[in-house]
């Protein structure tokens, strides 16, 4: 289950995040409030896997992930170009996850 609230505190950090730049600089009262619940859901699910997973490893994970999702979404829903070195440089951020998740002792596997 660890791993599960990580993905839901990834998740909903992206959303508030893309909704952040909706909220016109929380100037607009509906995508503010998804900004606020969605970074409390983040930070509730968050804590929750810090009682099984390191923080080190954990945050490296969500901010990483997080990183790459929201280039992601920024360019999918709000037409934010992504050059070539912002791609190498996400590609670079989905290995280090991999490589911490997969080779690190750090992880508590």
């Amino acid at each position: 289950m660890n791993y599960v609230y990580l993905a839901i505190a990834i998740i909903s950090e992206v959303i508030g995040t893309t909704f952040m730049k909706q909220s016109e600089g929380f100037t607009r009262l509906v995508p503010s409030l998804v900004t606020a619940l969605a970074y409390a859901i983040a930070f509730f699910f968050l804590s929750q896997t810090l009682k099984t997973i390191p923080t080190g490893v954990a945050y490296a994970i969500w901010s990483g992930a997080g990183i790459v999702l929201i280039a992601t979404a920024a360019a999918v829903f709000q037409g934010q170009k992504l050059d070539a070195p912002a791609m190498i440089g996400m590609g670079l951020i989905i290995c280090g996850v991999i490589v911490m998740n997969v080779f690190s002792k750090a992880t508590g596997h």
